[in-house]
């Protein structure tokens, strides 16, 4: 993970890179918003800016947006400054930081912008069989396609390639084809130059050339448009790129990883995915199994998480019940690994008692548990007649929110979204004109 932090921090830039760089990132520091631009512009990319409050975080936003660079920001200032708060999340910021720095909650920052545990937890002879695999094939420079249901950790076995392989000192790089619009992903993807549209006022180094003699990861491929599929195919095929605006190409080396949650030969047989790209990007498939037919890893994941959302929010890790036990293996987890983490997150917020009871378990296709409404309104069948799906939505999202402190992780996880998910509709609700909760504003009482 990569921070980038722009301006003074009131004097604690230290102690928030110290945190930072404890929880695994890498740091760089520039004094200004120009400086902090003129870096990125140049290949010294970053998975999360941390901005000082007292700098134009609406300009710097606006000219991310402009020159269509795509990294959250999060503000930074006095802890009891709320109209700086209030301003910078206005502004574009996805959180805002009191300082002096809090260890917790720059760590649940970084987790929730980066969504980054790689730990692979697993026993079950379908996963170790594929493990197997995966080491055999990560050596090589050999494109590999990772394919699986969402939720599977098509994520976690890229990176695995990344740091089996020679590769692995280099720089690993992922770009979320489903996430960046169409118009955005070629620049993101291969740069561009300066002046070559509306807002390029720099030359950029795209993802290809940041990657170069590493890994890049495009996560879900399938949506990325035909068009750009032709010039990604090139790109692999000549080990060359071109710059949006360029007039020369330039020499890449970089391993290619990709994934997808779709059947591939079937988006081949509707036109909607190249088939030579298909052919080239497939030299290795691994196929990651559902949670469904990995029963054995139930439990121990199920344990890792237990333990992980215990420590995040400063509580004693409870035993699973051997009830509690039956219910998640008789469960077919659509959501896989990923649900079973949401759904290990809010048990370890509502338990009670000395072990996890099913009733602290609220699975996929099933009501609520009464004491999970604690703390949110809800409405009932007869309330919600007449309103729209947006409307309950919005008020279950809020409330939520609320509950949580204003806390976005906590809150995604509760709500059995991605915290992407949740910040694009907090973003539109803001739009919208309606109140939302910023950490730390509500009154209601800490989870």
């Amino acid at each position: 993970m990569r921070l980038l932090i722009i301006g003074t921090l009131n004097g604690q830039i230290g102690g928030a890179s110290r945190i930072a760089i404890d929880r695994g990132a890498k740091v760089t520091q520039t004094d200004n918003i120009d400086s902090g631009l003129e870096a990125l512009r140049n290949g010294s990319s970053a998975d999360l800016l941390m901005v000082d409050v007292n700098l134009d975080i609406g300009a710097l936003i606006k000219s991310l947006k402009s020159e269509r660079i795509i990294i959250p920001v999060v503000a930074c200032g006095i802890g009891n400054d709320t109209q700086a708060a209030v301003r910078a999340i206005k502004a574009g910021a996805k959180e805002f930081i009191p300082l002096p720095p809090d260890t917790d909650l720059i760590a649940a920052v970084l987790s929730a912008v980066t969504e980054e545990d790689h730990a692979i937890i697993y026993q079950d002879p379908a996963m170790v069989k594929l493990l197997h695999l995966a080491d055999q094939v990560a050596p090589s420079n050999a494109s590999i396609l990772v394919t699986g249901e969402s939720g599977t950790g098509k994520e976690l076995i890229a990176r695995h390639l990344h740091n089996k392989s020679p590769r692995a000192k280099e720089r690993f790089i992922a770009v979320n084809c489903a996430a960046i619009p169409e118009n955005l992903l070629e620049s993101e993807l291969f740069g561009y130059e300066k002046g070559s549209f509306t807002g390029a006022v720099s030359r950029r180094i795209g993802k290809f050339e940041e990657a170069n003699r590493g890994t890049l990861l495009l996560d879900e491929i399938t949506e990325m448009d035909p068009r750009l599929q032709a010039k990604l195919l090139r790109a692999i095929q000549e080990r060359e790129i071109d710059r949006v605006g360029g007039s020369k190409p330039i020499p890449i080396d970089v391993r290619i990883v990709a994934t997808s949650n779709r059947d591939i030969p079937d988006e081949v047989a509707k036109g909607t995915f190249r088939e030579d790209l298909y052919f080239r990007l497939n030299v290795v498939n691994l196929t990651l199994p559902p949670l469904r037919k990995r029963p054995e890893d139930i439990e121990r994941l199920s344990k890792h998480f237990i333990n992980k959302y215990a420590d995040d929010n400063g509580v004693v890790p409870l035993p699973l019940a051997s009830k509690t036990k039956d219910m998640l293996s008789a469960h077919k987890w659509p959501g896989n690994v990923r649900e079973l983490e949401n759904t290990m997150h809010r048990a370890v917020l509502l338990s009670s008692g000395t072990e996890i009871e099913p009733d602290a378990i609220m699975l996929s296709g099933q009501p609520a548990p009464a004491n999970q409404a604690v703390g949110i309104n809800q409405d009932n069948p007869v309330n919600m007649v007449g309103r729209t799906v947006a409307a309950v939505e919005r008020n279950l999202i809020i409330d939520t929110l609320q509950h949580c402190l204003g806390n976005r992780t906590h809150a995604a996880n509760i709500l059995g979204i991605s915290i992407r998910t949740l910040r694009n509709k907090l973003k539109l609700y803001n739009e919208q004109g309606f109140q939302v909760p910023t950490p730390g504003e509500t009154d209601h009482p800490s989870i």
